[in-house]
């Protein structure tokens, strides 16, 4: 019966175990042995070896596709006790291990709380832990209420608490649309039974439709107070957030190739941060981890088989490794020919 049970819980939040491609225990353990301290701290290794939000919900994501149910618990622990501090029950974003003290920025990141959402929904389903389910539970609905903005007839998903609003901007509502984790939001709508994180989907699908078909890429930053355009203050470019787009869309069976053509072309030489009025390289992105993003869009679209030195993990810096990990488990599920 508790199996029984188990099963159809996972069925639920779309989660059954074995229905989502594994991390490879080897690629996994390398890891974990770089980037996971004893204690549960996800490392940013070029970013001054700090911890983030990100780097916690990317940890507990990795580690339950990885079935590593001890560093699951570990980096919760630590995410736990750490960065859900907030009186709203979301995650500080910054924690710096030479600062005192640690948190050096109070305010959330909301993808990082979507993926540490995510990843307990996952680790609750995956081991039959309902407090994990109702700790994802709580987070979402902690979310909804700072970061969905529902304005002319759109739902936005707002980075942060504070700082991208009409009220903290004179360009505001200022939006990122890395940071909608596609795969997260039908999960967490599921979870809470709040409809607004699949109007969420659907205005961050239109408003990739809209620029597509203007042949315009997604600056990192964009301001979508009138016509879209990038935000004041920050570069005009299509740089390390706005890379993971693709990903997520992939990962989450959106990848319609009119959408992701803008990315395709902007790749066409090799994968790097783009400036997005002149369509020009500004750096490239040589590393394995972000040279996958566009091999992942050719096998998803061309049936192009996955070039063989791509295959292979090898920790390199946290954010391109993390990026590797997620197309493999990606491409292994949904693309199997290509590998």
């Amino acid at each position: 019966m508790k199996r029984v049970v188990a099963m159809l819980a996972a069925a639920f939040l779309g989660l059954v175990p074995g229905a989502r491609a594994a991390v490879p225990a080897d690629a996994w353990n390398l890891y974990r042995q770089k980037f996971v301290t004893a204690e549960g701290r996800v490392v940013d290794d070029v970013n001054g070896g700090i911890s983030h939000s990100e780097s916690q919900g990317y940890g507990l994501l990795l580690a339950c596709l990885a079935g590593d149910r001890a560093t699951f618990a570990s980096i919760f622990a630590f995410t736990r006790t750490e960065l859900l501090i907030r009186d709203d029950g979301l995650a500080a974003w910054r924690w710096d291990p030479k600062a005192s003290p640690h948190v050096t920025d109070v305010n959330n990141a909301s993808d990082g709380d979507l993926l540490i959402a995510e990843a307990l929904a996952c680790a609750g389903a995956r081991w039959n832990m309902p407090a994990y389910t109702a700790a994802a539970r709580q987070i979402a609905r902690a979310l909804a209420k700072v970061a969905l903005l529902q304005r002319v007839g759109e739902t936005w998903l707002m980075p942060a608490a504070i700082g991208f609003s009409e009220k903290d901007r004179p360009d505001g509502p200022v939006i990122n649309l890395s940071y909608w984790v596609f795969e997260a939001l039908p999960t967490l709508a599921k979870l809470t039974g709040d409809q607004r994180w699949m109007q969420a989907q659907a205005s961050g699908l239109k408003l990739l439709d809209e620029l597509a078909k203007r042949k315009t890429l997604a600056p990192d930053w964009l301001s979508v107070k009138a016509e879209p355009r990038p935000a004041e203050g920050f570069p005009a470019q299509l740089s390390y957030n706005a890379i993971r787009i693709p990903l997520y869309l992939l990962r989450a069976g959106l990848a319609d190739k009119i959408r992701l053509e803008p990315f395709r072309q902007a790749w066409a030489t090799g994968v790097a941060v783009v400036d997005v009025k002149s369509g020009k390289p500004v750096e490239p992105l040589l590393d394995a981890g972000y040279r996958i993003l566009a091999a992942a869009m050719a096998c998803a679209i061309d049936g192009t088989p996955l070039p063989a030195e791509l295959k292979t993990f090898q920790p390199t810096a946290y954010y391109p490794s993390t990026l590797q990990l997620l197309s493999l488990s990606m491409l292994s599920e949904r693309y199997p020919k290509c590998m």
